[in-house]
C-alpha cells in the first residue's frame, strides 16, 4: 500500500516548509513524484513524525496503545510493564502505537512502588549483589532500559551502593538507566549514581544549581512528566509538594542546556496517584513544556527526534528517506502554536492509517 499526502507542509526538525508531495509505503521514500494507492489533500496542514511519549505504562494492553495512536503518539516508552508474555505481546501489535519496555522496575523495600496492588517481588532490590542479579533478569526479559525508583534514603529507597550497582550492571550490559525521582533527594542520588535519564520533576522544592550541574556533566537527560506533576501536586499539595517547584525545575534544567523529553506517565494502573490518559495526555505535556520555558520547536523535538536519539530508535523521530512512515497531520503550525498537535486530521503507523 502506497500513500501520497499532497499540498503538505513538513516539519523538518527546525521549521516547517513550503506545501508539496510526500510518498510513502511503510517507510517514507526519497522521492515525492510516484503513484500512490491512496491520495490524501492535506489542504494545507501540517505533516509531523509520529509523536513519542517517553514515558508511558501499557496496562489495560492493546487498548492503551489505541488510545495513544488516536492522538497521533505512535511510539510509547513503557516505564513498567509485567509479566514478559505480556510485554512480548503488545511489543507485537499491528497498527496501534509500538513500544519499548523496561519490563519490571527495581524499587527500594519501603516505598510506594512496592506496595502497590500486584508488584512483583523480584523488583524489590536492597543490595549490590541483587542489584546485579536484577539487572541480569532484565537482560533476560529483554528489557530496552532499565527502570529504577530512586529515593532520598533507605527505607523507602534503596541506599546509594545499590543504585550505583544498577546503574553500573545496566551500563555494562549496554542499557540505559532511567531513574524515578520525585523530590530533590531523589534527584541527588540518581545524578550521583550516573544515571542516563529522570523522570519526573521535583515537587518539595526547586533543583539546585549543584544537582543540575551533575545532570550536566554526565550528559543526563529530563523527562519531567508535568502532566503528571500537576496532577499529583493538586492531590498531595496539603504535605508541601507544589507543582510550581516542578514547573521552574524544568525552566532551570532547559536553561542549563539539559535535554528535555515530553512524557506523560500516562497510565491506568490501580494505586497510582494520578492517571494521565493515554495519548491526550501528550498534547497537554507540550502546553505545560512551552509554559515551563521550553519554545515550541523545543517542545516539539523533545517529542519526536529527541526521545529518538536518546532511546537509539534510529528508524523514527524524523520524516526523512528509509524512516518508519510513522507520520501525524495537524490543522494549524504547533511551531507557533503547540497547541495545533491537538488538531489530528490523520495518523499513519508504518505507512498503515490509524482509523480516528
Amino acid at each position: 500500500m502506497t500513500t501520497a499526502i499532497e499540498n503538505v507542509r513538513v516539519f523538518d526538525g527546525s521549521a516547517v516548509g513550503e506545501p508539496r508531495r510526500v510518498v510513502f509505503g511503510d517507510r517514507l521514500f526519497g522521492q515525492d513524484t510516484g503513484a500512490a494507492d491512496e491520495v490524501v489533500d492535506a489542504a494545507g496542514g501540517v505533516l509531523l513524525p509520529g509523536l513519542v511519549d517517553a514515558h508511558v505504562h501499557v496496562v489495560r494492553g492493546r487498548a492503551d496503545l489505541e488510545d495513544l495512536a488516536r492522538r497521533g503518539v505512535t511510539t510509547g516508552l513503557d516505564m513498567g510493564a509485567w509479566p514478559r508474555e505480556f510485554v512480548d505481546e503488545m511489543r507485537t501489535q499491528k497498527g496501534v502505537a509500538r513500544i519499548s519496555s523496561a519490563t519490571v522496575p527495581a524499587v527500594g523495600a519501603g516505598g510506594h512502588h512496592a506496595r502497590m496492588p500486584g508488584f512483583p517481588v523480584e523488583g524489590v532490590v536492597t543490595t549490590p549483589d541483587e542489584a546485579r542479579a536484577f539487572v541480569g533478569r532484565r537482560v533476560a526479559d529483554g528489557a530496552d532500559y532499565v527502570k529504577i525508583v530512586t529515593e532520598a534514603a533507605p527505607p523507602e529507597g534503596m541506599d546509594q551502593a545499590t543504585v550505583n550497582a544498577l546503574v553500573e550492571a545496566a551500563h555494562d550490559h549496554g542499557l540505559l538507566v532511567v531513574a524515578h525521582a520525585v523530590t530533590t533527594g531523589a534527584f541527588r542520588v540518581a545524578a550521583a549514581a550516573g544515571v542516563d535519564v529522570s523522570t519526573h520533576a521535583p515537587l518539595d522544592a526547586v533543583l539546585d544549581e549543584d544537582t543540575i550541574a551533575r545532570m550536566r556533566e554526565i550528559g543526563m537527560v529530563s523527562v519531567p512528566t508535568l502532566t503528571m506533576m500537576e496532577g499529583t501536586a493538586k492531590l498531595f499539595g496539603g504535605n508541601s509538594f507544589r507543582y510550581e517547584h516542578a514547573r521552574d525545575s524544568v525552566t532551570a534544567l532547559r536553561d542549563a542546556g539539559i535535554r528535555v523529553l515530553a512524557g506523560t506517565d500516562a497510565n491506568s494502573a490501580p494505586g497510582a496517584p494520578f492517571s494521565p490518559e493515554h495519548g491526550e495526555s501528550l498534547h497537554h505535556e507540550l502546553a505545560l513544556l512551552v509554559a515551563a520555558g521550553l519554545t515550541p520547536l523545543e517542545a516539539l523535538a523533545g517529542a519526536t527526534s529527541l526521545p529518538a536519539q536518546v532511546f537509539g530508535l534510529d528508524d523514527r523521530g524524523v520524516i526523512a528517506e528509509g524512516k518508519h512512515a510513522d507520520l501525524v497531520l495537524v490543522d494549524g503550525d504547533p511551531t507557533v502554536d503547540v497547541a495545533a498537535t491537538r488538531n489530528v486530521e490523520g495518523v499513519w503507523i508504518a505507512g498503515e492509517r490509524v482509523r480516528l
